[in-house]
């Protein structure tokens, strides 16, 4: 299809996850707007394609669909081989999909829902793109995390949730993982032109965590809801991160509302960050994930 050749990101290929919906839609969107060649994410194939069509309107440009159920590792890994075969270069990686679960769920790889979609997921992914991102001369990696970090503690001792599950501390655990991860990413390549920075993209209507909501979700969310941003002001620091040219070598950064924030304490622990680290990569199969 005819790419726009004209826009802040033109020229620019972007990788949103979870582009079928929600924060990534609209990411996906405004990327598009700006001359970006978009490749978007999703599990169910109408959604994704529904997606695809407003973003080509939109952009007037190419958008690549894959169809994939990232907490399956299988599925990454399915994904990633897909975009390498798809997708000659890979600038932005936008790590944007996520979910919440108020009951345990596990995934066929046996591993937590929370922590393998939330956390390992992008984990493993961006270690599988890393190569392609290295050919761009600008390439960032930007991860969707949420300020629920600051309540999460990394529970070596219980990360899958098997003694003890609780939605809430799942959830906030993995954002946490998140910030943890981008940071030790960004400490990992520092000799190259690769940047990695986290966001909170703000408290969003959306219909996140629907399909297993908690019960304070279901009481007070239709009345939060007028209150609560739009999709597309949710989506307006990821699409910062990813696009705005004062943040070529910006890495290693937190934010939200579109500006650099100090994350939590505990997420600047860099013993914990290359022990989360190291254990991820045994989880996914990697052992010397990102080395680099």
């Amino acid at each position: 299809m005819e790419q726009r050749d004209s826009g802040p990101m033109a020229s620019r290929t972007v990788l949103v996850t979870g582009g079928s919906g929600g924060i990534g839609r609209a990411t996906a969107l405004g990327l598009a707007r700006m001359g970006a060649r978009l490749a978007i994410t999703g599990r169910d194939r109408g959604r994704i394609e529904d997606a695809a069509r407003e973003i080509r309107t939109a952009g007037g440009g190419q958008v690549d669909v894959f169809v994939a159920d990232l907490s399956a590792q299988s599925e990454v890994r399915r994904l990633a081989g897909e975009v390498l075969q798809h997708l000659p270069s890979i600038d932005v990686l936008v790590n944007n999909v996520g979910g919440y679960w108020n009951t345990r769920h596990v995934t066929a790889d046996g591993l937590e829902r929370t922590f393998a979609l939330n956390h390992l997921a992008p984990f493993l992914l961006t270690s599988l793109l890393l190569d392609r991102l290295k050919q761009s001369d600008s390439a960032r990696v930007v991860t969707v995390s949420s300020n629920a970090h600051a309540q999460g503690r990394i529970d070596f001792d219980d990360l899958q949730g098997e003694r003890s599950y609780s939605g809430a501390r799942a959830y906030n655990q993995s954002k946490l993982a998140n910030v943890l991860f981008t940071y030790e990413l960004a400490r990992r390549l520092a000799a190259t032109s690769v940047t990695a920075n986290a966001l909170h993209p703000g408290v969003v209507s959306t219909s996140f965590g629907a399909e297993d909501p908690a019960g304070v979700q279901r009481r007070l969310v239709p009345f939060m809801r007028p209150f609560m941003k739009t999709p597309a002001q949710g989506a307006a620091t990821s699409i910062h991160v990813a696009s705005a040219p004062e943040l070529e070598r910006v890495t290693g950064r937190f934010f939200a509302d579109r500006k650099p924030r100090r994350s939590s304490k505990a997420s600047y622990d860099e013993a914990v960050a290359g022990r989360l680290w190291q254990v991820s990569a045994e989880l996914v199969g990697l052992t010397t994930a990102l080395s680099t």
